[in-house]
């Protein structure tokens, strides 16, 4: 039972003396003729093993075939003699003599002996003790050699009976690894006693070389032999244990494999029913056609044909099918051929533009530029434009009225929050609901690739992480130099963007990275006035949200006055969505009146707006909150236009500390403390008695920036001169040391901020003059503006 070795024992020598019958006789015979003298009682008749190794203890069958080896079986059946079975160092040499041979082996009796025609002979033998070879004897035709006993060591004490449960618990788990042992084995093994009969018996069933057996059998001391017999033991269960694993996982692969095999055939049998092959081969056919009128370039025609070739070879029975079938639908349903344009009319682009947006003139400038020069050079590269203004002043529908101008289709990509690069370029198809990226998603909806592609809030992309940056996926989408040959991850192929006109929207600059920034031109949109707002209500707002609420226009009417109303008393924004929202407001408590059964038209008036919307959400505090000393009126720049700000200083007796609140970043709090020194040499006077404090409303928003100097000093010398700051002026500017006034940024936003909140006078520095141009006409008007070189200027102009 040789339940550690895959291989069999081969030829070797002996087989039992209970040779019965005929055999027996055959074997008396042969003995008679080949004996010529009898053997010492001192030697063994001697029998070479090729490739076995015979241990004390352990029956095994052997197969001989050599004249020699027959002869000395034939011998020591006849004298019931018994063997020694030595192995050969050289398993491939027929005629083997003294050299040949190991010196050390087992002696044993035949038990069972059977000869077979042909010259093959079978042995049962069975080993009894070790044995040294003194000296080869010559004299008969076959092996003889006087021997010397090597007694049995049988051993004790702890170390023995460690190694001899440690053999024993090896042995077993060796046998419960087996795939065929049998269930008697285990007993067997359990049931030995004796250390050195356990250790001869595992030796013998272990799948090692025969050069290892025979180093086990000459070793004599137990103790070592043991240790042997545990080190090639462990070695075979840890092979045996990682062969059970990866059998177990390939017969489960095996399994699952021919379970899909049998439900696969079974759907297959089930579709030839129903006739669903024929709708199969059928769709196949359709996107065989779809392919050849794709249009693709020649390298993508190759490589979508491959893959149609690989879908037709696997049938609907792969798994992979579905997914390649989604992948060459996308490929046949997406724009590869260009269509053609429609001519750009300038005068109609113009006119376009005027229809759809109050306003902004230099923003209609530049986009009719951008257009004059599609039309000059329609192949050429033009520059990326992106909208950069507050919520609600038209940047997204300047995009679809540049796509109504040119006939273009109009798709709108939302990026606020985008974080994974694959939403720009796509998941690889390996991935499980994979999908081509939004870019190409667009373009597919337009079902153009020379469409207007509009990428909505990209100052709100997301931040880059494992999932990758997908500001960095967009560099290449915006670059005119590269998105000729832009490459979607599902797809996989180059796909051409130079043709998509690309307009992005952002709200503010500072959040878009430097190199997406750089490859943009960036087109500022900064906000209304009221003028403007009231021309828009009239043109837009309020045609929209009759619309929106199912009435006429003779139905319900707004009076001009309540539309002002609503922009100065309900809405304080630099856009007009929160106006449009307060339009529908009134719409809708006009239709609720006329489905009532009230009788149209419905005029509204100023006056009603109370009854409808409420109370004022706003009104101008300038005048009521600079009557007492100390407080200036400030502007302020914000992402959502421009803003008033008022500065507040008070004084308290004490040992002339500055206190600052308000959540005032490091930039305000230096222009106060550059403020109080100004205010100090500007005086005359140390204050060294008073503790100055200077709060910014509201204490809740975060405040910074480099334009609060002007009104900080003027707050201070006003508390200190005890003279209000005239109502209805405001101010903005940068101090010095020297009392000299710096330039800032944001002029327009801060004038049309100071306008809406009733201020008639703003003094800004000399610098900014330029700048006054930026200003709608209608509001320069309203607005009388004070040039300032040093404080001292605004000093006289503001507190006299």
């Amino acid at each position: 039972m040789d339940f550690w070795r895959s291989k069999k024992q081969d030829a070797v020598d002996a087989e039992p003396v209970e040779a019965a019958g005929t055999q027996s006789g055959k074997a008396d015979s042969r003995s008679t003729a080949l004996a010529v003298r009898p053997i010492p009682e001192d030697a063994l008749v001697l029998i070479p093993l090729r490739n076995a190794v015979l241990f004390p203890g352990v029956i095994s069958p052997i197969t001989i075939g050599r004249a020699s080896s027959v002869a000395a079986a034939n011998e020591a059946a006849r004298n019931n003699l018994k063997v020694g079975f030595l192995l050969q160092r050289d398993p491939q040499a027929n005629d083997v003599g003294p050299g040949d041979l190991h010196r050390v082996g087992t002696a044993g009796k035949m038990v069972r002996y059977a000869a077979q025609p042909g010259g093959a002979n079978h042995l049962i033998v069975q080993g009894e003790r070790r044995f040294r070879v003194v000296e080869f004897l010559e004299g008969w035709p076959f092996l003889v050699a006087s021997v010397a006993w090597i007694p049995e060591v049988t051993g004790s004490g702890t170390d023995i009976e460690a190694r001899f449960l440690q053999l024993k618990s090896q042995a077993a788990e060796a046998i419960q690894l087996l795939p065929n042992a049998p269930d008697e084995l285990a007993e067997v093994v359990q049931a030995v006693a004796l250390p050195a009969q356990l250790a001869d018996m595992v030796a013998n069933l272990l799948d090692i070389t025969n050069e290892e057996k025979q180093d086990v059998l000459e070793t004599i001391e137990l103790g070592a032999r043991l240790d042997k017999v545990l080190a090639f033991l462990a070695k075979r269960v840890e092979v045996l244990r990682i062969s059970k694993e990866i059998g177990d996982k390939t017969r489960q692969q095996f399994d699952s494999r021919q379970r899909e095999h049998v439900l696969r055939e079974q759907m297959r049998q089930i579709q030839k029913e129903l006739g669903d092959e024929e709708d199969s081969a059928a769709e196949i056919e359709e996107l065989k056609k779809a392919i050849e009128a794709a249009g693709f370039p020649e390298e993508t025609l190759k490589y979508v044909k491959k893959e149609f070739k690989r879908l037709a070879r696997m049938g609907e029975q792969s798994g992979e099918s579905s997914m390649l079938r989604t992948w060459l639908e996308w490929m046949t349903e997406l724009p590869w051929v260009p269509a053609p344009q429609k001519e750009i009319d300038l005068r109609e682009a113009r006119a376009i533009l005027d229809e759809d947006h109050h306003g902004l003139e230099k923003i209609k400038r530049r986009i009719l530029e951008y257009l004059a020069v599609r039309k000059l050079n329609p192949e050429g590269k033009s520059p990326i434009l992106c909208f950069v203004g507050p919520p609600g002043v038209g940047k997204t529908s300047l995009g679809q009225s540049i796509a109504r101008a040119t006939g273009r289709k109009f798709q709108r990509i939302a990026l606020g929050g985008t974080h994974d690069e694959a939403e720009i370029r796509g998941h690889r198809r390996t991935y499980i609901g994979a999908m081509p990226g939004n870019i190409i998603a667009a373009i597919k909806r337009a079902g153009s690739r020379a469409g207007v592609l509009m990428l909505d809030e990209v100052d709100k992309l997301g931040a880059g992480g494992f999932h990758g940056d997908p500001s960095s996926a967009l560099l290449e989408v915006l670059d005119p130099e590269q998105n000729a040959k832009f490459r979607d991850n599902y797809l996989g192929v180059d796909f051409d963007l130079s043709r998509v006109m690309f307009i992005a929207t952002a709200n503010q600059l500072d959040t878009i990275p430097g190199p997406l920034r750089d490859r943009m031109e960036i087109v500022n949109l900064v906000g209304y006035t009221e003028g403007e707002k009231l021309e828009i209500a009239r043109k837009y707002l309020v045609r929209r949200q009759l619309e929106a609420n199912g009435l006429a226009d003779r139905q319900v009417s707004i009076a001009d006055s309540a539309l002002t109303s609503l922009i100065q008393d309900y809405t304080r924004e630099a856009g007009v969505r929160s106006l449009e929202r307060q339009i529908g407001a009134v719409m809708r408590n006009a239709a609720m009146k006329i489905a009532e059964g009230a009788p149209a038209p419905i005029q509204v008036e100023a006056a009603d707006l109370h009854g409808i919307l409420g109370a004022r959400k706003f009104e101008s505090e300038v005048a009521l909150r600079v009557a007492t000393p100390g407080v200036a009126t400030g502007l302020a720049w914000t992402p959502v236009g421009g803003d008033i700000l008022f500065v507040e200083a008070s004084k308290v007796p004490g040992k002339g500390k500055l206190i600052l609140t308000g959540q005032l970043g490091d930039v305000m709090k230096e222009s106060a403390q550059a403020a109080l020194t100004v205010t100090k040499e500007m005086l005359k006077d140390s204050f060294e008695s008073w503790d100055v404090h200077v709060h910014v409303p509201a204490g809740a928003t975060p405040k910074d920036g480099p334009s609060a100097g002007v009104a900080m000093t003027l707050a201070l010398v006003s508390l200190f001169a005890g003279k209000p700051i005239r109502s209805d002026v405001a101010m903005t500017g940068e101090i010095s040391l020297r009392g000299l006034v710096l330039p800032i940024g944001g002029l327009k936003e801060k004038s049309l901020a100071a306008l809406r909140a009733g201020i008639r006078t703003v003094m800004i520095p000399r610098r900014n003059e330029k700048d006054l141009e930026d200003i709608p006409a209608d509001a320069r008007a309203k607005l009388e503006f004070v040039l300032l070189d040093r404080v001292e200027d605004a000093v006289r102009t503001a507190i006299g």
